[in-house]
């Protein structure tokens, strides 16, 4: 168990936590927003944690609720082999929190996902640019509040081959859209 990450925390970063806990077997610390690095450094840095990987980082859309986002770092120590997972609570209005791109450098695509697809943006990226999403692209498609039907902007590669009738015609008992 990975409680030893928890008293650690407890221990030498007390002012930057909301609450520790565990469920059924997964030890979760919610951090404030503003001491999120501080803590990830904490976790990182210390000989009793050593939390080498960063092993993903999403963000969870509470929509009506305050915070509306929660960003979520799943880390793991390969040397102690205990798993910790992080939160941080960031308000609608000022979707900011500090990029952890510094600590480990899979939090680089992982952060442009997370902005490119919720619109939380991380402050001190290197390079936060869309990622999955085309540069045209308006808002954030994983928000519960974007529209099912929202129609995009029409963005046509300029090496793109021209399209014709056989393009879209359907093989025999196929579900491929290519002629042959």
């Amino acid at each position: 168990m990975a409680q030893a990450v928890l008293d650690v925390l407890s221990k030498t970063i007390p002012d930057a936590l909301v609450e520790l806990g565990s469920y059924l077997g997964d030890e979760i610390a919610l951090v404030r927003r503003d001491r999120v690095h501080d803590v990830l450094a904490v976790l990182r840095d210390h000989d009793e944690t050593k939390m080498d990987m960063l092993v993903d980082l999403t963000v969870v859309d509470y929509l009506g609720q305050s915070p509306r986002f929660e960003v979520v770092y799943h880390l793991r120590s390969t040397a102690f082999g205990h798993r910790v997972r992080v939160k941080a609570g960031v308000p609608e209005d000022d979707p900011v929190i500090a990029s952890a791109t510094d600590l480990w450098k899979a939090a680089n695509w992982a952060e442009r996902e997370a902005w490119d697809l919720y619109g939380v943006r991380f402050e001190g990226h290197p390079d936060l640019r869309r990622i999955l999403m085309y540069a045209a692209f308006e808002g954030h498609p994983l928000r519960k509040d974007y529209p099912q039907n929202a129609r995009q902007p029409l963005v046509r590669r300029p090496d793109a081959p021209a399209t014709d009738a056989l393009t879209t015609t359907l093989r025999m008992h196929s579900h491929d859209r290519r002629v042959e």
